[in-house]
């Protein structure tokens, strides 16, 4: 599996971890730096002792570490792992000269850029939409008795994804769902149990919600729609 490297503004690599946390399974990561995230989220909604917006640096060090996800879902997620970690990679870029997410969204306001192809702003909506689609996929995976990972992924895809996908892609897409991991599979490449994995996808799933929320928010704030 190769290690996608991103730098930000002072030097540091994101995939660069402390001794601690070098020895937590992937998916431990992701739940630990998002639910740092949502309760700075809930800070933020709930004027609590947060008195600054999200940082855009450390909201893309979390998103980083959901890439491993779509690595493990094989070719059927190939062309959302490489839509989502482009995206991350120019918001870790944006992160050197922007200090949040409410300023990639008023720069690209002021340019008319907003909807733009590469734009900040439309890479921030793509990588929230990554974010919604393991949401998705955790939910339909943890509701499905006999835990099939095709038909949880199915599901999670056509809610979140397909919506705004071409015909090309979906097609591919659903052509790629037969080449899916097995359960035991994508347990031992998240090197997790069935009871320490469902765990953390319900932590994942609690701490993605107020997240995904605060970035529509930023949207809707400003009049922009969502559906795009």
């Amino acid at each position: 599996m190769e290690e996608v490297e991103y730098r930000f503004k002072d030097g540091r690599e994101v995939t660069e971890l402390p001794a601690t946390r070098k020895t937590m399974s992937p998916l431990s990561l992701i739940v630990d730096a998002f639910e740092k995230l949502a309760k700075l989220v809930n800070s933020i909604n709930g004027g609590g002792d947060c008195k600054t917006d999200l940082r855009l640096d450390t909201f893309c060090e979390a998103c980083s570490l959901v890439s491993v996800l779509f690595s493990c879902l094989g070719l059927a997620f190939k062309f959302a792992e490489m839509e989502y970690v482009s995206k991350v990679k120019d918001l870790v870029e944006a992160s050197k000269r922007y200090d949040t997410l409410h300023d990639i969204l008023d720069l690209d306001i002021a340019n008319a850029t907003v909807k733009a192809q590469g734009s900040h702003s439309r890479n921030l909506r793509r990588v929230r939409q990554g974010l919604d689609l393991i949401r998705a996929l955790f939910e339909n995976f943890l509701s499905n008795n006999d835990h099939s990972l095709k038909e949880a992924a199915s599901t999670a895809y056509a809610q979140v994804c397909a919506p705004f996908h071409s015909w090309t892609v979906r097609t591919a897409v659903s052509a790629g769902m037969y080449t899916l991991p097995s359960r035991d599979q994508l347990l031992l490449k998240l090197n997790e149990t069935d009871q320490t994995a469902e765990k953390k996808m319900k932590r994942y799933i609690t701490a993605s919600v107020p997240v995904i929320e605060y970035i529509d928010k930023l949207y809707i704030s400003r009049n922009i729609n969502l559906d795009w």
